[in-house]
């Protein structure tokens, strides 16, 4: 009994002794090895372990798992003089559903020589998400997780968890407050690897504070003001899809933020990928951080509308507490939702996450 209601190997116990050591650590250190001004390496992790309940739609039966979600080793700095790099490893979804092998992957790799603050280069495996859910990091998340649909594209296109390999043009205009990103990549290859690459384009508007991480922030908890409007287009041969998406991120009254966004991606596989139909999709969240008592409130709400049937058409929604003890660095959720599929019924899920990060 011990041993299924903690779920837990000697890794994991490691695992969880890390996120202890993480939260007494001050946010202002960093772990960093310098070689000169122009060249030093950091490390970091990123631990999410997952405790959830989901409720089949097709018996009384309820899938239960204590997992780690994401198990991140984190790895980043610089190589010269305006010339970055950034190396992440995950086994994602270890324990699920008893499966206990590693699996460890290179999930980020990349390298970034900014020539100016209008054009920076990026070759190597990098996200490439076109709406603003698919660019955030996973640490500042509003929500227990991303949208249900905002990765729809990964597998059809031979992505890695979202991830491609290919090169990136991106860079900062307007005084800044103009973001483009253009890249080109390998996308779905075919057995003698003749066929066109993969496109993106992206392009946000910031009208207060500029958001200009690599990875797009999901809450800053109270310490940005962050008005972004962006669209977005992903191509390869037949396949197209295209996103719209706004997100606010703003201190409120005495000592509260709050964080939101909405985006809507439009998917059609077309001949290309036919395992990806043409459909609208829409995902919302939004949360509110009362930094007093250190909790955020957050609900999410997401449709999926495939073209021409109900068969696979749903709708989901969740309401969460966020304990944000160490702010990104240590904190607890729980949130509880549904999954209401337009044919068949509805599936309840209740999920519970502690995170560690540190990088």
């Amino acid at each position: 009994m011990r041993r299924v209601f903690l779920g837990l190997d000697r890794p994991v116990i490691a695992a969880a002794g890390l996120v202890i050591g993480i939260a007494a650590l001050r946010a202002d250190a960093q772990a960093v090895i310098k070689v000169n001004d122009d060249v030093n390496i950091k490390f970091g992790v990123l631990l999410q372990g997952q405790a959830d309940w989901l409720s089949s739609s097709a018996t009384d039966d309820t899938a239960q798992n204590l997992y780690l979600r994401r198990a991140r080793i984190l790895m980043g700095g610089s190589l010269a003089k305006n010339v970055t790099f950034f190396l992440e490893t995950d086994s994602p979804n270890y324990g699920k559903a008893g499966t206990k092998s590693s699996g460890m992957i290179v999930q980020d790799f990349f390298v970034s020589w900014k020539l100016a603050d209008a054009f920076t280069l990026d070759g190597g495996m990098i996200l490439t998400g076109i709406a603003h859910n698919s660019l955030q990091s996973a640490a500042s998340l509003i929500a227990i997780d991303y949208g249900s649909y905002s990765f729809l594209y990964s597998g059809p296109t031979q992505n890695v968890v979202g991830r491609d390999t290919g090169f990136q043009g991106r860079g900062y205009l307007a005084d800044k407050r103009l973001e483009y990103r253009v890249g080109v990549w390998s996308g779905a290859r075919n057995t003698s690897a003749n066929q066109a690459f993969r496109t993106t384009a992206r392009l946000q508007y910031n009208f207060l504070d500029v958001d200009n991480g690599f990875f797009y922030t999901g809450t800053s908890l109270g310490k940005k003001r962050i008005f972004a409007i962006g669209t977005g287009y992903d191509a390869q041969k037949d396949y197209k899809s295209y996103a719209a998406d706004a997100y606010v991120d703003l201190p409120v009254g005495a000592g509260g933020a709050v964080s939101g966004q909405l985006d809507w991606i439009h998917y059609d596989g077309g001949t290309t990928f036919t395992t990806l139909p043409k459909q609208d999709t829409i995902y919302v969240e939004g949360g509110y951080y009362i930094k007093s008592a250190k909790v955020m409130p957050f609900f999410t709400y997401g449709t999926k509308d495939i073209s021409g049937t109900d068969a696979g058409d749903d709708s989901r929604w969740s309401v969460g507490l966020g304990y944000m003890a160490f702010g990104h660095n240590l904190n607890l959720k729980a949130a509880y939702g549904k999954i209401d599929p337009k044919i068949g019924k509805s599936s309840d899920q209740f999920t519970v996450q502690l995170q560690g990060f540190y990088f």
